[in-house]
């Protein structure tokens, strides 16, 4: 390092720089290669797949540490082969069942940690319901994903073989499609398996699967027979790229707050395209060329399809020419009428004059129908200028076309400026195609009656929403302003629509009719049904030469979607499973598809089966990056669960976006998310960490910015209960053996003879276990995982076992204070494992093998079978918990004395205790035992009450901390520590540590602007660290000062 020399030109700090550089970036290699072991062996590789793992219940074959390859290995395939995820044979009429239907992950994709997050949820709650005794079933599925498949595929039969769908055609293609699903749709499936997901697969459906399908014809034939289901000429979402019309949701609103050039598909690949901007131009008035209307717009090409200009009701500038005409610069002899209307035009905005085109934008649509206008259609359905526009715009790419339209009305005199203009414009999310409004026949679902019962559902309480707030607002914001739902949808993958236009004598019937059935006879009967309807008279040779051609549409994915809690249970045959199971239970999923699914399911099932499909809707949190940034895969982002549970270095991080279909500028931005996010890759986490974690974070708010950090420290959680359990082993032996149930009380947690920090652990516990059920009744994962982690870290871990120790160090095992504290310590360790179980299945499985059972447990294979810790209310102790409290802070204040003396650990101090009152020291003194173990303190511990003859006992040299207002403690310190030494000690390290910050503090000065902000960012951390540092150790110097000088009074 070069910061010493005096030369610090900008040569020398881009060199500095450099050298650091590459020196955080050989650490980062370093920690990188020795922080990831990818591809560690399985060492349960020889057990036979389904088989249960051999584990010995020895201490000695108990590995040291948690090792999460070590503990998940083999347990999923044994719990799905013992049966235990599929529901329970029915016993009894009276059964109470839990269902609920997974929602269902596209076949196209893989999943990721929002994915992880709903499914850890799930679990959680399936495994929750069945230790707590109820049939639960949890129904796995994969959707069909009609838009993203059929794109993917078509993407790769073009890139392998040159060939597009309309070079197979239909059948052949559609073949082409279920060969890849075949392929790579297992992918999900596994990663589902590799989270613990207690999935029934016995139960697995995929919404093209014939049951499925049979389902989705008889909902549509019922809706439109219901008259719910009509045909008509609407504008809906259009993408030019994929020519099918798409949902709302496959739509991302991409702001452009100031001009930009992107490029179009569709369009020349050389050339961009500017958006942000809109642009200024002229109609002339017709009779009256030199009076003109400036017209504002985002949108030029349209202007070829306008058939008004609008303009408001008290605009006096405009009322002259109210119901007058202006021509169309390009259309010989169009002339447009200018019209009044208040809703689209307002008076204080913009030029006061409104271009209005119906057939390619929602507003002007809406006006049209107001004021009965044409609807010109002047884009092809690939996005070309059709043959209603005029030369030389005949043809062109409908935004070659934009340029073209400014500069011929340049040439006319007609264009007056380009403005930058803050906006926001609709993007294909599938192919990032600018969308088209377009006016296409369409197949539409009549929403208003069916939303309105959503609504009441909801009102009354019948339907409950979790969280209360904002979700309830936002259901009956959308109930309350629903439009007809478009469901067709331009593809060939999907659900084929079940409706046929009539021909007769080979032609089209006049008046256009259409029918639909469940299958083609039904559909030529109705057929029959309607031309008589028609017309009485019709004759039968006109009906018998009636002919059927089926729509080619398929249906949008969300109409499958929306029968997903009942079609998967055979609906509409009145099968067992639909019986037992249906309605469901449960509803869990993002919000961001409240209105595309969740409020879709409930009015179709409202609809066809006249209840509601379950009975609670819980919406998670959103995933998003630690910086609080959308996960993107260009952004670098994205994280894939399984490198969250098995670890992944940086470098493979890089080699999975290399492996993508990301452009390679999107890679090149993506690599430098990577960096940001996991500048030393991700650590292996394991399973039991991410649910964990993902669960914990549930409460935080509205998103989750999560940091892969955290994930890590929940597993030194884990490892910390493995100690617990190895410290239980160690101490009790082999041959342990619990009390059994009928040893013990009532309650099922003590046998009578419980010491004071007993009594106190088993109060703790039941705290924690009615934070538990209270957290699990209001969908709220946050309290029952801050409730689990403090009571097995503080209160288990850090408090009881230490408490116990001089007990359960006992070698005689039939004492019988060392027997109630080993089964007072198997009672918590035992329970805690079955209250983590439904977060964190897999270590708790290998721990419950791993120690001894209840004589009455001994026939439970499974901790699944295991009930559900009960809550025992009678347990619980406040004031000895007050108490306990009490003690634990003056542990805390002698450990805090004990770290800011440097005091060894074999070093045993005397400590004195100065009480305010003989309440005060009547409180501790039952307690003093465990303050001693807290403490690794003298006994004993001497208790006086605060006066000054007193105090004059206390020897010279103790170390003094105010515990509060009730209790001091005094410490001595001086004959255990060479005071002087100390201080010298600490003031060498002192004096280093600031040379060191020293030398930080001149290279941040001196930065060369092209130093990465990754480095920036890492010295800054240093900086921080290093200033607190300097702090503790400052403050520690004046206390042993300040002790030196209490020493020589």
């Amino acid at each position: 390092n070069n910061n010493n020399n005096n030369n610090n030109n900008n040569n020398n700090n881009n060199k500095n720089n450099n050298k650091n550089n590459n020196k955080n970036n050989n650490k980062n290699k370093n920690k990188n290669k020795k922080k990831q072991k990818k591809s560690k062996e399985n060492p349960f590789k020889d057990v036979p797949e389904g088989e249960k793992k051999r584990i010995s219940v020895k201490l000695e074959d108990m590995p040291s540490k948690y090792d999460p390859t070590f503990v998940e290995a083999t347990w999923y395939e044994w719990w799905n082969q013992s049966g235990f995820f599929k529901p329970k044979p029915k016993e009894d009429e009276n059964e109470e069942v839990f269902t609920i239907v997974i929602p269902p992950p596209n076949v196209t994709g893989a999943l990721h940690l929002g994915h992880a997050l709903t499914n850890s949820i799930q679990d959680v709650l399936c495994c929750y319901h069945r230790m707590h005794g109820k049939t639960v079933l949890w129904v796995p599925g994969i959707d069909h994903a009609g838009i993203a498949t059929q794109d993917i595929v078509e993407k790769k039969l073009i890139r392998t073989e040159g060939k597009n769908r309309h070079d197979y055609g239909r059948e052949a293609f559609i073949s082409k499609v279920w060969e890849w699903k075949e392929e790579y749709g297992g992918r999900i499936k596994g990663q589902l398996k590799r989270i613990g997901s207690s999935l029934d697969w016995e139960h697995e459906v995929f919404t093209l699967d014939e049951k499925l399908s049979k389902s989705v014809t008889e909902a549509f034939v019922r809706m439109w027979e219901s008259g719910l289901i009509y045909r008509d000429v609407k504008l809906i979402n259009w993408c030019c790229k994929l020519n099918t019309a798409i949902s709302n949701i496959e739509v991302d609103k991409k702001p452009f707050p100031k001009p930009k050039e992107i490029k179009v598909p569709n369009h020349d690949t050389n050339k961009t395209y500017e958006f942000g901007r809109i642009d200024h131009f002229y109609y002339e008035i017709d009779g009256e060329e030199d009076i003109k209307l400036e017209i504002a717009t985002t949108r030029i090409e349209t202007m070829l399809g306008d058939t008004a200009v609008a303009v408001h009701s008290k605009d006096e500038k405009h009322k002259p020419y109210h119901g007058k005409f202006v021509k169309h610069p390009f259309i010989e002899g169009r002339k447009i009428p200018i019209i009044v209307d208040d809703i689209l035009v307002k008076v204080d905005k913009g030029t006061g004059c409104v271009k209005v085109t119906p057939a390619h934008d929602q507003n002007d649509y809406e006006c049209g129908k107001r004021h009965d206008l044409e609807m010109i259609t002047i884009f092809t359905d690939d996005g070309k200028m059709n043959d209603k526009c005029p030369e030389p715009f005949r043809g062109m790419m409908r935004f070659d076309c934009r340029i073209a339209i400014i500069e011929e009305l340049k040439k006319k005199n007609l264009f007056k400026e380009s403005k930058p203009n803050n906006m926001v414009i609709g993007i294909c999310s599938r192919t990032g195609d600018i969308v088209e409004p377009m006016i296409k026949p369409q197949w539409f679902v009549k929403c208003k009656g069916m939303a309105e019962r959503a609504a009441e559902a909801v009102n009354s309480g019948e339907l409950k929403i979790y969280p209360d707030h904002p979700h309830k607002k936002i259901w009956l914001d959308w109930c309350g302003d629903l439009h007809d739902w478009c469901i067709s949808r331009q593809l060939w993958w999907g659900h084929r629509i079940p409706a046929y236009m009539v021909k007769t004598n080979g032609k089209m019937h006049e008046p256009e009719t259409w029918v639909c059935g469940r299958n083609e006879e039904e559909a030529m009967e109705n057929a029959r049904k309607e031309l008589k309807k028609q017309d009485a008279e019709v004759t039968d040779e006109v009906l018998d030469s009636i002919t059927l051609e089926q729509d080619p549409d398929v249906l949008d994915t969300w109409f499958s979607s929306g029968l997903f809690p009942f079609s998967v249970f055979g609906w509409p045959n009145e099968t067992e499973d639909l019986k037992r199971f249906f309605p469901t239970s449960l509803l869990e999923t993002g919000s961001d598809i409240l209105f595309f699914w969740v409020l879709r399911m409930v009015m179709m099932s409202l609809e066809l089966n006249d209840c509601l499909p379950f009975t609670d809707i819980y919406f998670h949190s959103m995933v998003r990056d630690a910086f609080g940034k959308k996960m993107s895969k260009s952004k670098g982002n994205v994280v894939d669960p399984i490198d969250v549970i098995e670890g992944i270095t940086l470098d493979e991080l890089h080699k999975k976006l290399y492996n993508s279909n990301l452009p390679q500028a999107e890679i090149d931005n993506a690599i430098e998310g990577q960096k940001k996010n996991f500048p030393t890759g991700i650590g292996e986490c394991g399973t039991d960490a991410m649910r964990f974690a993902l669960c914990n974070y549930t409460g935080v708010g509205a998103d989750i910015n999560l940091k892969v950090s955290d994930v890590e420290n929940y597993r030194c959680f884990c490892n910390k209960l493995w100690q617990a359990a190895r410290f239980f082993k160690l101490k009790v032996g082999d041959d342990f053996s619990p009390l059994s149930l009928s040893d013990l009380q009532e309650d099922q947690f003590q046998s009578g003879n419980e010491s004071l920090a007993e009594k106190w652990i088993l109060s703790r516990l039941q705290q924690t276990i009615e934070e538990v059920e209270n957290g699990f009744s209001e969908y709220n994962f946050t309290h029952p995982t801050n409730a689990l982690w403090k009571f097995t870290l503080n209160d288990l871990c850090d408090t009881f076992i230490e408490c116990s120790r001089p007990f359960i160090n006992i070698q005689d095992n039939s004492n019988p204070e060392k027997v109630s504290y080993s089964n007072t310590l198997y009672t918590c360790i035992n329970s805690v494992l079955r209250l983590l179980h439904p977060f964190m299945p897999f270590i708790t499985e290998e721990l419950y093998h791993r120690l001894p059972k209840r004589q009455e447990h001994n026939h439970l294979e499974s901790i699944k079978q295991n009930q559900y810790p009960p809550f025992a209310p009678q347990l619980r102790d406040e004031a000895l918990e007050t108490n306990f409290d009490f003690i634990k802070e003056i542990s805390s204040n002698i450990r805090f004395l004990r770290s800011v003396y440097h005091l060894k650990s074999r070093v045993t101090p005397e400590i004195f205790l100065v009480v305010s009152n003989e309440e005060t020291q009547n409180q501790i003194s039952p307690f003093l035992n465990y303050i001693i173990s807290l403490t690794n303190c003298q006994d004993p511990i001497t208790i006086l009450i605060d006066n000054e003859s007193n105090k004059e006992t206390i020897p010279s040299g103790c170390a003094t901390k105010i515990v509060n207002h009730l209790c001091e403690i005094h410490m001595e310190i001086a004959k255990y520590i060479d005071i002087p030494s100390e201080i010298t000690r600490l003031s060498s390290s002192l004096s280093k540590k600031q040379k060191t910050l020293n030398q930080l503090l001149k290279r941040i000065s001196s930065y060369n602007p092209k130093v990465p902000q990754r480095i920036r960012d890492k010295d800054a951390q240093t900086k921080q660290q290093l200033e607190v540092e300097l702090q503790k150790m400052q403050s520690s110097i004046d206390n042993f000062n300040k002790l030196l000088a209490s020493s020589n009074k």
